[in-house]
């Protein structure tokens, strides 16, 4: 059976696979079934987190080993449940491994194994199945093949929280074209999925809203029946209203408010009815504004525009609503420049949600009519883009995080004292260190990078660090007694050396013992990147033309300074021994 990665991927995989992985896979062919459970469960342990492992297993055969014990009638119902299991956790992995997956025919053995009258054993299947069926690179059309499944999936929703929150998910993500939407709609999607808006499980809940949005979609049929249905006693609309109040989550709120404007534009909901007016356009209006994340912002614009679209008076109305036209402005605070534009999208497809921020703010904007004086008259690309940037910084997706603080970085470069004091009031110190502390390698490395760009020319350097100088020598010091990458520290030093070539700053590290013998540590590091640095830290203390240079040469010699300057102007790299020259004749002067 074909199981193959990609030949690229295939090739690094493999010059990496461990004796490790080999003996994994070797245990599910032990013939004693005890041995082989214990493996698999073994197996299990060892997947989880680990990327590096997932693929070694796949390169390795696991997967086809797998489905045929899962598939195996004379497989305990144990085993074959711990291989669901582990399936799911393989299905976690990198796109790869789900491509790997699906060749080896995963999906028909798992709907296969729904079959069973073990529920433990459905759920794992249900929850692997999920995995394969939310990834981009699964064709959704695996799940229309058998026309027996998607019965079979309705009949098992009743079972437990769980196969209705896997089931529910995989409908929302397989539902794609009109002709998906009428399946479902024939196997009784509606009737068997309404009573779920109101199950006591959150999860539940929501994936049986987002059901409910791609069902209704452009589609007269759905949204006609939708509007009759009751749920408990309660009409469906009354129920979305509910879910749109501002004490459920954001998410809640989004995806509610897009069924009922789904109903409305198929016609199955007047658009001056109180549920549109008085709750739906409110609430996406409110989705607009710029406390909530990027991506719900873009999808509550491009809500909106859909909504209003045929209705000049649900135009009227939002144009008045809650200061949608100043909230517009501000998804057009991107730089304006072409270039600036391809240059941040050049970094990351997910700052596509910035770029989207812009389409759905023209997409409002055309809905909002042409003929509102109001919108007209406002500068609608005034710039104000550093509020945008540091909004992106907060973002979940490390990849938005990045770009946001990039872009910022790049912002900083060369710009004036005003642009510099902007950004650290609106990125805030709090959210700055956070960012210092950011898991994420890269959100660090831009924002020591922006950090550097902020602390560039004296009367700059001077005058931050005199209100934030605890915080960024805190912060400093953590990231040099931290474990981090040689380009971290050496990033980090030169942020030091910068503050070293300050008037006032540089008091900040010479009363500093403890971080005068940081640099004297990197200074006789093995790294030369980190020599060059910390050395040209010095060089910026010592400086003979600046006030107090010899207090400051004079301690730095006590400290045992310069005799490791001569020892590094014996380095075999010129670069170093230049530096350390330099460094010394500031004594000599």
């Amino acid at each position: 059976m074909a199981c193959l990665l990609e030949a690229p991927l295939r090739i690094s995989v493999l010059s990496e696979v461990t004796a490790t992985s080999r003996h994994y896979v070797d245990r599910l062919f032990d013939p004693d079934p005890q041995k082989v459970l214990q493996g698999v469960i073994d197996m299990k342990n060892a997947v989880i987190g680990n990327n590096k492992q997932k693929a070694n297993l796949i390169v390795l055969g696991a997967v086809p080993r797998l489905l045929y014990l899962l598939q195996q009638s004379s497989s305990s119902m144990e085993l074959r449940t711990e291989c669901a299991v582990v399936l799911g956790s393989l299905a976690m992995g990198t796109e790869n491994n789900i491509k790997s997956l699906v060749d080896c025919h995963i999906i028909p053995a798992l709907l296969q194994g729904l079959l069973s009258p073990d529920l433990v054993f459905i759920e794992a299947c249900l929850r692997c199945l999920r995995t394969v069926f939310i990834s981009p690179v699964t064709p959704v059309q695996l799940l229309y093949t058998d026309p027996t499944v998607i019965p079979h999936l309705m009949s098992l929703l009743s079972n437990s929280l769980r196969t209705q929150e896997y089931i529910t998910q995989i409908f929302s993500h397989c539902c794609k074209t009109p002709e998906h939407q009428t399946i479902l709609f024939n196997h009784g999607a509606i009737q068997n999925i309404a009573p779920l808006l109101i199950s006591p499980s959150y999860k539940v809940r929501m994936q049986a809203l987002k059901c409910f949005s791609v069902l209704a979609y452009e589609n007269t049929q759905v949204s006609m029946t939708l509007v009759n249905v009751l749920v408990d006693g309660e009409l469906l609309t009354q129920v979305f209203v509910k879910m749109m109040q501002r004490d459920q989550p954001i998410e809640m709120q989004l995806t509610a408010a897009k069924c009922l404007t789904y109903m409305c534009r198929a016609s199955a909901i007047r658009t001056d009815d109180s549920c549109i007016v008085l709750k739906t356009l409110p609430c996406l209006v409110r989705m607009c504004s710029k406390e909530h994340l990027l991506e719900e912002r873009v999808e509550g614009a491009e809500t909106l525009a859909y909504l209003m679209e045929p209705d000049v008076e649900l135009q009227r109305i939002a144009s008045t609503t809650d200061h949608l036209v100043a909230m517009l402005a501000d998804y057009f605070k991107y730089p304006s420049s072409v270039s600036a534009i391809t240059d941040i999208k050049r970094l990351d497809h997910d700052l596509k949600h910035a770029h989207e921020l812009r389409q759905a703010a023209f997409k409002l904007y055309a809905s909002l009519g042409s003929n509102d004086e109001e919108i007209r008259k406002k500068p609608i690309l005034e710039s104000g883009v550093i509020e945008l940037l540091c909004s992106l910084t907060q973002s979940d997706s490390p990849a938005l995080r990045v770009n946001g603080i990039w872009a910022l970085m790049n912002m900083a470069f060369q710009a004036d004292q005003k642009v510099k004091v902007e950004i650290v009031r609106c990125l805030g110190t709090e959210q700055l260190f956070r960012l210092l502390s950011d898991p994420d390698t890269n959100v660090l490395m831009k924002t020591l990078g922006l950090l550097r760009n902020l602390l560039s020319t004296r009367p700059h350097i001077d005058q931050i660090m005199s209100s934030h100088g605890k915080q960024i020598m805190q912060a400093v010091t953590l990231i040099l007694e931290a474990e981090h990458s040689i380009e971290v520290k050496e990033q980090t030093l030169c942020i030091l050396a910068n503050i070293a070539d300050g008037n006032t700053a540089k008091d900040l590290i010479m009363t500093n013992d403890d971080m005068l013998q940081k640099i004297k540590y990197y200074m006789g590091h093995s790294n030369v990147k980190l020599q060059l640095a910390a050395t040209f830290c010095v060089s910026n203390l010592i400086w003979n033309e600046e006030d107090g240079s010899q207090e400051r040469q004079d301690k730095l010699r006590e400290m045992g300074f310069v005799d490791i300057l001569h020892k590094l102007t014996q380095s075999s790299d010129p670069n170093l021994s230049d530096r350390a020259k330099t460094a010394l004749q500031q004594y000599l002067a």
